[in-house]
């Protein structure tokens, strides 16, 4: 008796996270889903006074481990910081855990995010307005785009939902891959942004040139479950309980392009 308990002592079962590496990484690849850019919409990218960081957005390769535990669950896992976690779990069995068993909580989670509608906004809001008033001229106004002041253009959820973030991230990786455009919850153009695109205001007349900043309107269905890791002898599985869905919808500023809109009038607008 006290030799089976001094083994069971020496199991080396058990769950330990938070390990500073990350397995491995990979850009996501857009597919042929991409929404095509109307005339009116010009990349600022280089024109930009407000150098935009990039949005890099990997993928997390699951783990060898991960792997093994996500197809053991019967519901899909799309979360990347699930997927983290999972990464920077390791359990260590022994061939001599015969009857031992136990059940580690890991928390409530969105698991995944079902895209079900990707469709842009190219007047999602209004940044600027550049204006000239041609009616004493003699002859054709040649007007062009300059940003008159900073501009922070925010996209979000358009609902609380728990683990904003985690959905945030799901969903914006989700309709980058299907749109094929760079997009980020939050882009910034900047004073003294230009392009030499120019507009024609006629004698006699006034010309607005509106400069808006364009965004894509995410929505779908994200999923939440509770999840464990259940340890049965030498057995690993992936338990998800308690699952719940839920529609959400999120507007994603499309980051560096504006889109114009150019109107000649006799009177004041």
């Amino acid at each position: 008796m006290k030799k089976w308990l001094y083994a069971l002592v020496l199991m080396t079962i058990g769950v330990t996270s938070f390990q500073s590496a990350i397995s491995a990484e990979g850009k996501i690849e857009t597919k042929g889903e991409t929404i095509e850019i109307p005339s009116s919409v010009l990349n600022v990218e280089k024109d930009n006074t407000y150098p935009n960081p990039a949005q890099d957005l990997p993928t997390l390769q699951p783990s060898e481990l991960t792997q093994e535990l996500m197809e053991t669950s019967r519901v899909k896992i799309d979360n990347p910081e699930l997927i983290r976690m999972l990464n920077e779990t390791t359990v260590n069995s022994t061939p001599f855990a015969i009857g031992y068993r136990a059940i580690v909580y890991l928390g409530q989670w969105p698991l995944n995010y079902q895209s079900q509608e990707t469709s842009p906004n190219w007047e999602f809001q209004k940044i600027n307005t550049n204006y000239f008033d041609n009616r004493g001229g003699d002859a054709v106004f040649q007007m062009n785009y300059v940003q008159e002041m900073q501009k922070v253009v925010k996209g979000g959820l358009t609902s609380k939902v728990p683990h904003a973030q985690d959905v945030k991230k799901m969903m914006l990786l989700k309709a980058t891959e299907k749109s094929g455009l760079p997009l980020s919850f939050e882009t910034i153009v900047g004073a003294g942004t230009k392009k030499d695109h120019k507009y024609h205001v006629a004698i006699n007349r006034l010309g607005y040139l509106y400069a808006y900043a364009p965004a894509i309107n995410e929505k779908g269905k994200v999923t939440y479950g509770e999840v464990y890791i259940m340890l049965k002898g030498s057995k690993k599985t992936l338990v998800v309980k308690n699952i719940t869905s839920q529609g959400i919808g999120a507007w994603i500023p499309i980051q560096d392009h504006v889109s114009f809109g150019f109107i000649v009038s006799e009177r004041p607008r």
